[in-house]
């Protein structure tokens, strides 16, 4: 008996098979889309302009209603002229939003761990941040300015000076503001009344000086009608 039937069941099995492992990997497919980005970083500091490029990476991790934003630094952007003690550097950073949401969200990193010996590149590190989304969609993260605190000072602002292109592409779902608007602001009413709340400002103290006025001059009139009546009498 020929086998060869045997093996187109086996080839048709086999071919099967993997486009349903590749249908199960499209489908888990993550929401979120990072790239390592090479930023090129012009800094102002103490002692005068500094620069460098640093490879920098930014990820999002789903915690609840909001995103963990972790930016990640492979290089140093910049140096001290003396020695930096333990814990006397904290780096900062803001991101820039795009596609669906804009804005900027902070992210910090935490006191240096060790001393950085003078004209020695000031490792950066990780920075951590929280986005909570008001739109669902697309959103962008780009790096933006980096500042270095140590010593008491913003000893180091860097700001991109190479348009870099976005690091993370998060897919938004479930904002608490909908695909096209983020949540309404509140308005200044007193809860439970309905009514708004009384108006203090100068403009609101002269309307009410003039409605004083005019109740006064009523009265006033009203006096003069009656004292008016009471001599025709």
């Amino acid at each position: 008996m020929s086998k060869e039937p045997n093996r187109r069941r086996t080839t048709a099995a086999f071919t099967a098979a993997l486009a349903v492992a590749g249908a199960t990997v499209l489908a888990g497919a993550p929401a979120a889309q990072a790239a390592v980005v090479d930023v090129n970083y012009a800094c102002e500091t103490k002692i005068g302009p500094k620069g460098a490029v640093s490879p920098v990476d930014i990820k999002a991790v789903k915690n609840g209603s909001a995103y963990t934003i972790t930016m990640s630094f492979e290089k140093g952007v910049s140096d001290s002229p003396i020695e930096l003690p333990k814990g006397v550097m904290t780096p900062r950073a803001e991101l820039v939003l795009g596609g669906a949401d804009s804005g900027t969200v902070k992210v910090k990193g935490t006191p240096n761990t060790a001393a950085i010996p003078p004209d020695t590149p000031i490792k950066i590190g990780t920075l951590t941040g929280t986005y909570t989304p008001r739109k669902n969609g697309k959103v962008t993260f780009t790096a933006g300015t980096l500042t270095v605190h140590a010593l008491g000072m913003d000893a180091a602002v860097c700001t991109p000076k190479n348009n870099p292109r976005p690091a993370l592409e998060l897919e938004v779902t479930g904002a608490p503001g909908g695909s096209d608007t983020p949540p309404p602001a509140e308005e200044d009413k007193e809860e439970g009344t309905g009514t708004e709340l009384p108006k203090t400002g100068p403009l609101d103290s002269a309307l009410a000086l003039g409605t004083l006025g005019g109740t006064v001059l009523l009265t006033g009139a009203a006096g003069v009608l009656w004292l008016t009546r009471r001599t025709a009498r």
